[in-house]
């Protein structure tokens, strides 16, 4: 019987900060990949690298920014494509910077902005970015994550 396959290659990465009422998500719109989309960090896993250390290399890379505090999210963003008539999946990981935090886009960007979840929700293209906004939002927003959800760095 034929199967669609799951490949596992990328990593997805939402940078939050604290807000006057709640966390705000950074988003970033793309210039290159689905150019005009609005959408949180992602990436390549490099060879010999680990889901978490590639999304903070990616982050790194396309915002200037460390994380104060790196959890795993807990979720998975999931989607499929058409073109490779397969299914990608991709860990989420959290990441927590200060207020003061200054973004510096790489070339891939043309513009952020830091956005409430429901603001962020609206801004994006994507059921999968959507779903875990709301997770996220649940987990990191309305109560506090659970310790063993949080990476050393």
């Amino acid at each position: 019987m034929p199967e669609i396959p799951i490949r596992a290659f990328i990593v997805s990465c939402v940078v939050l900060r604290p807000g006057p009422r709640g966390h705000e998500v950074l988003l970033m719109r793309r210039m290159q990949t689905l150019a005009g989309a609005w959408c949180q960090i992602a990436g390549k896993i490099e060879p010999g690298e680990t889901a978490w250390a590639a999304a903070l290399r990616e982050m790194r890379e396309e915002t200037g920014l460390v994380p104060n505090t790196f959890y795993s999210g807990d979720c998975l963003e999931q989607f499929y494509e058409a073109d490779r008539d397969a299914i990608t999946v991709a860990p989420v990981f959290v990441a927590l910077v200060g207020r003061e935090a200054e973004v510096t886009l790489n070339d891939e960007h043309d513009a952020f902005e830091w956005l409430s979840f429901e603001s962020a929700r609206d801004r994006v293209d994507f059921g999968g970015q959507r779903r875990i906004l709301t997770e996220i939002e649940e987990s990191f927003d309305r109560r506090r994550p659970p310790d063993w959800l949080r990476i050393g760095i």
